[in-house]
């Protein structure tokens, strides 16, 4: 069986502003789905509007690995499909918030904060430095990489401490941002990946393209073992 990978977006710049209309005509969805399409891989997309937002229980359940682009809309998600994502990742299934995806409501109950950061909008130059080279998600990437124009994010970001740290970026007015981190959550394997602002076509740079295509397989779910829970029969005799 393909990997099934879902890229949500909520569409919501795309259909507002034309600008960003020219730049993703296929919408931001389009360019992530597009970056980590591959013969081994089924992708799917599912936006804001669609009905339960793309995300029944059917979509998430045939779900290995959900992608989530998200910026102003946050608040709009429904509690209950919130809920459904976050019920997901437990069971197994990967998940990689984009950009402000780190603001989404299965994200910010994932971690358990409120995930603040501080930001200044305006096109500076990101560099973005590999700090855990040894890690499946920097294959194929220099010791650093720039993103020409983007937002800037930058500390404290108000997290738990990562299981890893595979990126920290450095923007061109001084600031630093832990911006690839990692996390297990139940059977589930969280990316939390920073650049994808609205305004520059970082979805077609190579390198982002390649660090999402690696998490995608990353995130994939394993195996392991059988889970049991509730009360149980004891395995040994406890006859005195």
């Amino acid at each position: 069986m393909p990997l099934q990978v879902t890229v949500w977006n909520e569409n919501v710049h795309e259909l507002e502003e034309p600008a960003v209309a020219e730049r993703y005509p296929d919408g931001i969805h389009g360019a992530i789905a597009d970056a980590v399409d591959g013969d081994d891989r089924s992708v799917r997309t599912a936006t804001l509007q669609e009905p339960e937002h793309g995300l029944t229980e059917d979509v998430l359940a045939n779900t290995d690995v959900l992608l989530w682009w998200s910026h102003c809309a946050n608040d709009e998600v429904a509690d209950e499909i919130a809920d459904r994502v976050v019920d997901r990742v437990h069971e197994g299934m990967g998940f990689i918030p984009v950009h402000s995806g780190k603001n989404s409501k299965p994200f910010k109950r994932l971690m358990g904060t409120t995930c603040n950061i501080k930001y200044r909008h305006g096109g500076e130059t990101e560099r973005i430095w590999t700090a855990d080279p040894g890690h499946p998600i920097a294959d194929g990437l220099e010791e650093s990489f720039e993103v020409p124009s983007t937002e800037m994010y930058g500390e404290p970001f108000d997290i738990p401490e990562p299981d890893r740290t595979v990126f920290i970026s450095w923007f061109e007015g001084g600031e630093v941002f832990r911006s690839g981190v990692c996390y297990r959550r139940g059977r589930g394997r969280i990316f939390a990946f920073r650049p994808g602002h609205e305004e520059y076509p970082i979805f077609f740079q190579d390198e982002i393209r390649t660090v999402l295509d690696n998490a995608v397989a990353w995130a994939a779910p394993t195996e392991g073992a059988d889970a049991v829970w509730g009360e149980v029969e004891p395995k040994e005799s406890l006859d005195d």
